[in-house]
């Protein structure tokens, strides 16, 4: 399989828990996460303020509450974690300044001296109240399995209702001190810290403001921005936060994010000066004209996602094996990365992209299958259950308001109807927030969707699959998977058997026909140049508007 570019992405967190496998002690050292970002070139402009489609209206500003790519956009600039990125994407600290562990199961972070921005101290108190509340049943928190994919102690067990929240596994020692425990070694843990769910939020702001915390009136953050206004299905407004900890070397004052669902209209408004950066998604169509045009404005880089049309494994047509594996087998990956889009994407034949740390690929045996032995299973197949020209399989692909997304559901839909004669698919669009909601209550057939590392470590692809992943939205269930994915994390296992185990476990998924993975992600998109600082080099495409600055133009 052709891979996406390699990047060098090495998180000093990960380096140094690896040299704990051995049994030395493993610490970061202290730092300021702005010490990575870009040196200022050129003259700065008087107004320091940057546009930015966002590309939809957010379910929540409420890191805890939210799954999507949109949110973690806002959050990430109102919001650190114990762990956060540099510009290029590697794990440096956050809150935390620096961190040990002698066997990657007992973590301890040591806090900075940070403020939210009322001006009180962030404490320990506020990271276990965050962990607790991530976990915990009655915060239905669309990630609430996350910290029992970090193996944190009693995090599955809270999920499901078997403990209470205060069992488990964080502890503030002092009021600058977390110990984190875990059943299992996770040399990787500090680079999970770095996404969205585990956020350290308020304790007090939470307690006192109920569900209406993140309301501007209400709202309190520890990151370098802080909510302004917020107009709903236009736009978020955010303003520099004097109280965060590295404020000294923020340069853009207001940060304005924009929820453009149309690609077409962010590539208009950004030609009409009306938008800096545009959403990571530039329409086909206009792609190749675009690099004429612009140049070194539109920006392709790598990016750790996956798109796939996910299954709804809970009723007809799609809980028969059958059924999923023809038109698994018909799907024409190659004409939709290379042809339809075109822009870098690569076909993909496993859920984790090549690039992803930890990863030995796997590739299927009817990958070299002949295009008409392909279609002559997936017919037959078809025929076994049941389904033929008189009775033809009928199913609703579903997928979120986007130019791209239609162009593919559309094309999808062409292809099953040419290649197998008697599929019929009808196709729904709805705006983002329905979208979720339609997945995670599983009343769809067949649903578009697209995964994003929420680290880079194979991981974070495969434990989405696990029967009680709380992401795993089409609710496929394998007792084979499962296991391979339990034994990832044994405290004997090499990175190199860790690697064996990720290549079973996409078998499994390719046996099972679990899910039609379509292609490996890039990401384009248009930025002004007088936007200093954004960088291309981040797979996991977790940009932080705090390390650029906008020069006079």
């Amino acid at each position: 399989m052709q891979k996406q570019p390699t990047v060098r992405l090495i998180a000093l967190a990960s380096l140094l828990a690896l040299a704990a496998c051995g049994g030395e002690k493993a610490a970061a050292p202290a730092a300021s996460p702005a010490a990575s970002g870009a040196p200022v070139s050129g003259e700065l402009a008087e107004k320091q303020s940057v546009t930015i489609n966002n590309a939809a209206e957010p379910e929540s500003l409420d890191p805890h509450k939210v799954s999507g790519v949109p949110e973690s956009n806002i959050s990430r600039q109102m919001f650190v974690g114990l762990t956060s990125t540099d510009n290029d994407g590697n794990t440096v600290p956050g809150l935390a300044e620096k961190w040990e562990t002698e066997d990657n199961k007992v973590w301890r972070f040591t806090l900075r001296d940070a403020k939210w921005s009322d001006g009180e101290p962030v404490t320990a108190e506020d990271v276990v109240f965050s962990f607790r509340r991530l976990t915990d049943p009655a915060t239905a928190s669309p990630y609430a399995t996350y910290l029992a994919d970090a193996k944190m102690l009693n995090a599955q067990e809270i999920v499901d209702g078997k403990a209470k929240p205060d069992t488990l596994g964080v502890k503030a020692l002092d009021a600058k001190t977390v110990e984190l425990t875990l059943t299992e070694p996770v040399p990787y843990l500090p680079d999970m810290l770095v996404h969205t769910s585990p956020k350290v939020v308020s304790k007090k702001a939470v307690e006192t403001h109920g569900d209406k915390w993140t309301q501007p009136e209400n709202i309190v953050v520890n990151g370098p921005y802080k909510l302004k206004s917020w107009t709903v299905n236009e736009r978020i407004v955010l303003e520099r936060n004097p109280q965060y900890f590295d404020n000294a070397n923020t340069k853009i004052d207001e940060v304005t994010m924009l929820a453009v669902p149309s690609s077409t209209t962010d590539v208009n408004r950004f030609k009409a000066g009306e938008i800096d950066v545009t959403q990571d998604e530039i329409p086909t169509e206009q792609f190749k004209s675009l690099q004429a045009e612009l140049g070194d404005q539109l920006k392709v880089s790598p990016k750790l996602c996956t798109y796939y049309y996910e299954f709804n494994h809970t009723k007809a047509p799609f809980d028969n094996p059958n059924v999923r594996k023809a038109l698994t087998l018909a799907f024409d990956r190659p004409l939709f990365a290379e042809q339809i889009l075109g822009q870098g994407q690569t076909p993909a034949y496993q859920f984790t992209p090549p690039a992803a740390q930890g990863m030995k690929d796997y590739e299927p045996e009817w990958k070299s299958w002949p295009k008409e032995k392909r279609i002559e299973e997936a017919k037959k197949l078809l025929a076994e259950a049941g389904y033929s020209e008189s009775n033809p399989l009928k199913f609703e692909l579903l997928y979120n308001t986007n130019e791209n997304h239609k162009k593919l559901a559309t094309a999808a839909a062409a292809n099953w109807k040419k290649d197998l004669g008697f599929v019929d698919v009808t196709l729904n669009n709805q705006e983002w927030k329905t979208y979720l909601d339609t997945r995670r209550t599983q009343k769809h057939q067949m649903s578009r969707g697209g995964w994003c590392a929420d680290y880079n470590e194979a991981s974070t692809f495969l434990n989405t699959f696990k029967s009680d992943n709380s992401s795993n939205y089409g609710k496929y269930k394998s007792a084979e998977f499962d296991s391979l994915m339990s034994r990832t994390l044994g405290g004997d296992v090499t990175p190199e058997q860790r690697g064996e185990l990720y290549r079973q476990a996409e078998g499994v998924l390719d046996k099972d026909a679990a899910t039609i993975f379509v292609y490996h992600y890039v990401s384009p998109r248009l930025v002004k140049p007088y936007v200093q600082g954004f960088s291309s080099n981040d797979p996991l495409n977790n940009f932080q508007v705090k390390y650029w600055s906008i020069l006079k133009h």
